[in-house]
C-alpha cells in the first residue's frame, strides 16, 4: 500500500501519488497517460498532472488496481 509519507517529490499537489515502491513497470503510464509520467533520471513514475476527467479518474484507479506493488496512493493534499 502507498504511503503518503514515502511519496516522490515529482507528483503534483493533490489526491493521487506514487511513492518509493514504484518499480517503473509501465503500467501506470500505459493505462493512464495524461495523469502518470517517467523521471528518467530516477526510474520511476510519478503523478504529472491530477485526472480531471471521469475518463482519468477510471484510468488512474484501474492503474491503481494494477499496480502490482502498490505504489499509487490515492490520499494525497
Amino acid at each position: 500500500m502507498a504511503s503518503l509519507e514515502d511519496r516522490y517529490p515529482d507528483n503534483v499537489p493533490g489526491k493521487f501519488y506514487t511513492d518509493f515502491q514504484c518499480l517503473d513497470c509501465d503500467v501506470c503510464r500505459d493505462l493512464a497517460p495524461t495523469v502518470f509520467t517517467r523521471n528518467d533520471d530516477g526510474g520511476y513514475s510519478y503523478v504529472y498532472q491530477q485526472p480531471t476527467t471521469p475518463e482519468e479518474l477510471e484510468q488512474v484507479r484501474e492503474a491503481m488496481e494494477s499496480c502490482g506493488v502498490e505504489a499509487i496512493g490515492c490520499d494525497g493534499a
